[in-house]
């Protein structure tokens, strides 16, 4: 999905997110003069906060706006306006109760963000206008240079009346009689099957998987269609040099306490499709936070960098990303700039953090911003004093970083969701099997793009991965099967291939279509008790593969299961196949990848190093190739040079093969060759 606009940054973007509406005083020239100290060089505004925008219906107040346009204005900064969707003032609630959504749960109180139904016309008619007029005021100031269309957008589980009403019509249309959707979805079971489409239930109460999947696609398509009618109203507004983005956020797992800070962006967004959403923006943007002090591996960087940036097949901005914030997310010195590189690494072309200030009151009081409560310099701002400095000295060199990545790994909401219904281990979810190949592929310095299963082109790549691939439709079987004979390498994992796109279980063979490359089938599976595979224990699930010319990499060590094999090796036409059939650990896992990469034909372009020294390359605007040497470690340690001659875009070092360059803890070299 390639964006049209021709739009390219000519600067690195540096810079936050700005609440003057939240500050204890007035001190936005302050403020802004702090960030142009910093070498900041945009805000993001307004997203979070209509009720000040329009604190009465038809009351317009864009005082703050116009204070910051103007003091950015004056230092040559940017601003993003952000669409005040995502969060309404109570008095339009008390307009339209209908207004809030509805979802298995029962109706939504006012109070949190988040909790309006998309399609309720009262909703859509009071954001509409608060848009329009929010752009009549800003979009001519030349110092805006884009908008971001509301924030962090998914569907909330809507399910009123309407959107129940406009499901039935979808299935109408799209099935046609009632008896293929009965057909379509097995509805005959526990006499779920219906006659006239007048009897159709209350999707709240369905038990059908399939179906029920079917409505949860529906509602992703609602989020996605929403962000589509806002950024057409936008672009009635906005200049040729503006953009249009979306920060699209990711599932959110939680380390600790029930509270929706504790935690961390983790896997595919289970409540909107980005695949289907970023046709609305003109640049893809994200929001991205991760550990940090001695958990801080990068790997939630990258993983997320790799699926914004493969969205649009171009660069991304980090709309949101952490500063400092809670006791688990305070940096150690280093480790701001080794965030904001790791993010330039994945093609990002530019960050924004949130926020500027810590919020002195409120839901997010301890989602530290840059600043602390006393908003005063602190070690956090310091340091990003340090990396707007390097971005102003070496930006030109860092922008519009192009990667060529051979391997793919594939990702699917339907195949995430099919996973709720039927759990691989309450244990182990979908979105815990995408991370650990993805995982081992990033510790190797496999590079790869993170693709939705819908945008797919096997043939861009050599080596193509499907973690727990469950939900596939015929098409794209045959597709993969082309691209192994054609002589590309496919490395699946166990649950991959199951069911069509409707979650009915193919009835043959196991895996379906594909077991004719694979070598391999199975007709069991159970828990892997006190087995072990090459030593060491399998955990959560194994499938009982039986080889059909394929070659048995390892066995279960088992005194049942000892005559299947849990991963196999088969070579097909021109291609080759790996299957992964249980949850091990990462070690045989990055052996496989290891082995296909040699297949691949691969193995001279992989840094003959690994985690915590993760190299992420590219070429940048000049056509020069430059390598990202990113220490994830508080041990010093050395690399040894592999390229024939590079400079250090950060000291000006040179050095050439063979050299042994130096990393300190939490260390970032930026070589670029000669």
């Amino acid at each position: 999905m390639k964006d049209n606009t021709g739009y390219q940054r000519k600067s690195l973007l540096f810079g936050t997110a700005y609440y003057p509406e939240y500050m204890p005083y007035d001190r936005v020239e302050t403020d802004l003069s702090m960030m142009c100290e910093a070498g900041m060089n945009v805000v993001r505004i307004a997203e979070s906060t209509w009720s000040t925008l329009e604190p009465s219906d038809g009351i317009y107040d864009f005082s703050f706006i116009d204070r910051v346009l103007e003091e950015a204005g004056k230092r040559g900064m940017e601003v993003i306006i952000g669409t005040p969707t995502y969060a309404i003032p109570s008095w339009l609630e008390k307009k339209d109760k209908n207004i809030m959504v509805k979802t298995k749960a029962g109706q939504a109180v006012y109070g949190r963000r988040q909790i309006m139904d998309l399609m309720n016309p009262a909703y859509r008619f009071y954001g509409e206008r608060v848009i329009r007029r929010l752009l009549e005021h800003t979009a001519g100031h030349p110092c805006v240079t884009g908008f971001q269309i509301d924030n962090e957008t998914k569907h909330y589980g809507t399910s009123s009346e309407l959107v129940q009403k406009l499901f039935v019509e979808y299935l109408q249309q799209k099935f046609v009689t009632t008896d293929r959707l009965n057909e379509t979805f097995g509805l005959a079971y526990w006499s779920n099957s219906i006659h006239d489409w007048s009897d159709f239930p209350d999707m709240n109460g369905c038990i059908n998987a399939g179906l029920s999947c079917e409505f949860e696609r529906f509602q992703r398509s609602l989020a996605a269609e929403f962000l589509l009618w806002q950024s057409e109203i936008v672009r009635e507004y906005k200049r040729e040099d503006q953009f249009i983005t979306h920060n699209f956020d990711f599932q959110w797992k939680k380390f600790g306490a029930d509270i929706a800070q504790d935690g961390y962006s983790y896997g595919v967004q289970p409540d909107i499709d980005h695949y289907e959403a970023a046709k609305a923006v003109t640049i893809a943007g994200t929001d991205i936070y991760h550990h940090t002090q001695d958990q801080l591996t990068g790997a939630e960087i990258a993983f997320c960098g790799d699926s914004i940036r493969s969205l649009k097949e171009r660069n991304y901005l980090v709309l949101e990303c952490q500063a400092q914030a809670f006791k688990y997310w305070t940096p150690y010195p280093g480790q701001l700039k080794l965030h904001a590189y790791s993010h330039l690494a994945s093609g990002a072309d530019g960050i924004m953090y949130w926020n500027w200030h810590s919020i002195h009151n409120g839901y997010e009081t301890y989602w530290k911003g840059l600043l602390s409560h006393d908003l005063s310099v602190n070690p956090a701002y310091e340091e990003a004093c340090q990396i707007g400095d390097q971005w102003q000295k070496t930006g030109k060199n860092l922008l519009n970083l192009r990667k060529d990545n051979k391997i793919a790994l594939v990702v699917d909401n339907q195949s995430l969701h099919a996973l709720e219904w039927f759990p691989i281990d309450r244990d182990l979810s979908y979105n815990d099997v995408v991370r650990w190949m993805y995982d081992s592929l990033y510790e190797l310095n496999m590079e790869c793009d993170v693709v939705d299963i819908n945008g797919l082109d096997p043939f861009k790549y050599q080596i193509i991965v499907t973690p727990a691939l469950y939900s596939i439709t015929e098409d794209k079987l045959k597709q993969l099967k082309a691209f192994v004979s054609n002589g590309g390498v496919l490395v699946s994992t166990f649950k991959s291939f199951v069911s069509n796109e409707y979650l009915s279980v193919y009835p043959d063979t196991q895996p379906h279509l594909l077991h004719e490359c694979f070598k391999v089938h199975y007709n069991q599976f159970t828990d892997p008790g006190t087995a072990k595979i090459k030593g060491l224990p399998v955990r959560y699930f194994a499938e009982l593969l039986i080889a059909d010319g394929a070659r048995a990499l390892a066995s279960y060590e088992h005194k049942y299961w000892g005559n299947y094999a849990g991963i196999t090796r088969a070579d097909y036409e021109k291609g080759s196949t790996y299957y992964i059939g249980c949850y091990t650990d990462k070690k045989i896992v990055k052996e496989i990848l290891t082995m296909a990469a040699k297949d691949a034909g691969l193995t001279g372009c992989i840094p003959d190093v690994c985690f915590p020294v993760i190299i992420r390359s590219g070429v940048n605007q000049d056509n020069k190739k430059l390598h990202y040497v990113l220490h994830y470690s508080e041990e010093e340690t050395v690399f040894v040079c592999p390229y024939d001659r590079v400079n250090n875009l950060l000291d000006g070092m040179n050095y050439k093969k063979g050299d042994r360059i130096p990393l300190k803890d939490w260390d970032t070299v930026i070589l670029e060759e000669e």
